[in-house]
């Protein structure tokens, strides 16, 4: 395929919808068809934005079919390397391209197609320019949030959250759309929804030792599914996570929240994260690091640790005296 001409005809589409825009702003534009040229211009924005989208997706594909499996990773690296730049400008044009169609939609009052267009803005500048993508993604809840429709405005604040998770490393920013997302679909009775996203909320509350605000929101989800036949075999999980971050904190706040859990929720006295937390409190208070290893291994055996877990359980293992802090 020839990307160079698909890029080259982007491009004229581009200079082409400028023009239509300079022109309908004129006295005699405006009085011959300003409002139809601004809606072509709006066309042309979109179609340019999907050839760039189409130039970007051609040029990342790579043939790696001749390549033997030891060479294969350093052709993959230069590959990358060598399209690194030309792919990110392709993601930037295409996002200035729904930009400018997403402007002139509200221009002509046709907000869900300019939020449809900034939302297109906002994927294509993910990796290329991630601020302008969240710049983008807010314009766009904006218009969903003046429509009522809080479910897809939630929808994109997970989004923005994701970016500053994963691009921008801003986990603060990353809690705060994660919480208004779970607002949002509260609002809708989207319980579900809300969940996964407090989850989020306490899994870094968590690793940034505001375990206060972890519990809350631990013991929050876990009362919510607990009496839902599809989901409350979760509840387990997330009364274990809540006792883990009350033992980081107090003993004695772990031994009292457990009882208080168990009383919530039978089920949880049967399971294997309530019989590791026992054991764990027993080493802890025997200041019996071995043993609290022990308990781990075990438990690990046959229900793997994710990262999450092992940081919290370290935190806990570091206040016995005499530890080496690692669970070896």
């Amino acid at each position: 395929m020839d990307n160079s001409g698909k890029e080259k005809e982007a491009v004229q589409l581009m200079a082409e919808a400028d023009k239509k825009v300079k022109s309908s702003g004129s006295f005699l534009g405006g009085m011959f068809g300003g409002n139809h040229k601004v809606e072509d211009a709006c066309e042309m924005y979109a179609r340019a934005a999907n050839m760039f989208k189409m130039v970007k997706n051609w040029s990342g594909k790579t043939n790696t079919q001749t390549c033997t499996h030891s060479d294969l990773s350093a052709y993959r690296e230069k590959f990358r390397e060598r399209l690194c730049f030309p792919v990110m400008q392709l993601n930037m044009s295409a996002g200035n391209a729904f930009c400018q169609a997403a402007r002139l939609h509200m221009q002509l009052q046709n907000k869900l197609d300019s939020a449809t267009s900034f939302v297109d803005a906002g994927n294509a500048y993910k990796k290329a320019d991630p601020q302008e993508a969240i710049n983008c993604l807010n314009q766009a809840i904006d218009i969903y949030t003046d429509m009522g429709r809080f479910t897809i405005a939630a929808k994109h604040h997970i989004t923005i959250a994701e970016v500053y998770e994963s691009e921008l490393v801003d986990i603060e920013k990353a809690i705060a759309h994660y919480e208004q997302a779970a607002d949002y679909y509260k609002g809708e009775e989207s319980n579900s929804s809300a969940n996964k996203c407090l989850l989020k909320v306490g899994h870094y509350s968590a690793q940034m030792e505001q375990y206060a605000k972890a519990i809350e929101i631990y013991e929050q989800v876990a009362t919510s599914t607990m009496d839902n036949p599809l989901l409350k075999y979760n509840a387990k999980e997330y009364f274990f996570k809540a006792s883990l971050c009350h033992f980081i904190v107090d003993e004695l706040n772990a031994k009292l929240a457990i009882e208080k859990y168990e009383e919530m929720f039978p089920a949880f006295s049967d399971s294997r994260e309530l019989k590791l937390l026992k054991k764990l409190l027993d080493a802890h208070e025997e200041q019996n690091s071995e043993a609290f290893t022990e308990a781990v291994k075990d438990f690990d055996s046959v229900s793997r640790l994710d990262q999450w877990l092992t940081t919290m359980l370290l935190r806990i293992k570091k206040t016995i005296q005499g530890d080496a802090g690692d669970l070896k």
